[in-house]
């Protein structure tokens, strides 16, 4: 196979697996009813001026499946961080004891879990449009290739879409597992 054709095919795999790999990102930040330290991954604290991640500024765990704690590494943090989980918009009720943020994870309704099986589909849908814009700058690319034979090109537009359709059938496995995730109570 020509190197150049060898090249955009390589290309567009890692930008296949970049959309896979962020779609596995947003559905850690989609809960399914279990607590998890990564529901607050995406909470941002001031921390002496400067926006930073909750997790630079303390240790966050889970007790159970119902209750997330938060220990700051500096307890004059502990209204900071209560500010920026209640910023970030989650749905969640932080309480400050003094020493530790406890936050209880409430059980998902029914609704609540249907929005958050959309959210996740509109997740999936997001990836599959990067998969298929990959697929289409790798075709582009394989046109304007020089010194390649027709055949050449014909053969790995098709390696294209066999790697397009694995992915997507990728990105509809991780959803399928995710909405029974979710859809679980």
């Amino acid at each position: 196979m020509n190197e150049e054709i060898q090249f955009i095919l390589d290309t567009a795999k890692e930008s296949m697996n970049a959309a896979i790999k962020h779609l596995e990102k947003q559905f850690v930040n989609i809960r399914a009813g279990k607590a998890s330290p990564a529901m607050l991954g995406s909470v941002m604290v001031n921390y002496y001026g400067a926006q930073t991640p909750l997790s630079q500024v303390a240790n966050v765990n889970t007790p159970d499946g119902r209750t997330i704690t938060v220990q700051p590494w500096e307890k004059k943090m502990l209204q900071e961080i209560e500010k920026g989980i209640q910023i970030a918009n989650l749905g969640f009720n932080p309480m400050n004891n003094g020493d530790t943020i406890i936050i209880n994870v409430p059980p998902l309704t029914e609704e609540r879990r249907r929005d958050l099986a959309k959210q996740a589909k509109a997740e999936a849908e997001d990836a599959k449009i990067g998969i298929r814009s990959a697929r289409k700058d790798a075709n582009n690319d394989i046109k304007k290739a020089e010194d390649v034979s027709e055949d050449l090109k014909k053969n790995a537009e098709v390696d294209i879409q066999q790697l397009t359709d694995t992915y997507v059938k990728k990105i509809d496995d991780l959803f399928d597992n995710k909405e029974k995730e979710i859809m679980t109570v």
